[in-house]
């Protein structure tokens, strides 16, 4: 690990718990959304593991592990770094929806784009303020 981990432009200090919201696409009502990274990291370097849940909305069980795991005792001990994201698809768990409201499958809109729809943003935030970092943190 280096010395700096960044996610949405917060630093991640060692030996600390955080939850970041990163701003989401907004709907067509321009209606805010984030969805929570939760960041634990260790005091020394080690390994980091990424998990996340509810890339479909309709798909929740994947949502209470990670809850569950962010309480396990062990994180107390984290060599490393744990990333989790709870709830990929806001958009689909508000509307209890496998897609988001332009009617795409967040699942098959990956890499994304700046520009593209609604899943395609999605797709390109999750990939550049999450999954890039962390294989950028070797």
């Amino acid at each position: 690990m280096t010395e700096q981990f960044i996610i949405g432009d917060q630093v991640i200090a060692k030996r600390s718990r955080q939850v970041i919201e990163l701003q989401l696409p907004p709907l067509y009502v321009h209606s805010p959304l984030t969805m929570p990274v939760h960041v634990v990291r260790g005091l020394k370097d080690g390994p980091r593991l990424f998990v996340s849940a509810a890339i479909h909305g309709d798909e929740i069980n994947g949502t209470e592990i990670i809850r569950r795991l962010l309480k396990h005792p062990a994180l107390k001990r984290l060599r490393g770094a744990l990333v989790a994201v709870p709830i990929v698809n806001v958009y689909g768990l508000i509307h209890q929806s496998r897609y988001l409201p332009d009617r795409r499958d967040l699942n098959r809109s990956f890499p994304g784009s700046k520009k593209g729809s609604l899943a395609g943003r999605l797709a390109n935030l999750f990939m550049e303020e999450i999954v890039a970092p962390l294989y950028a943190w070797y």
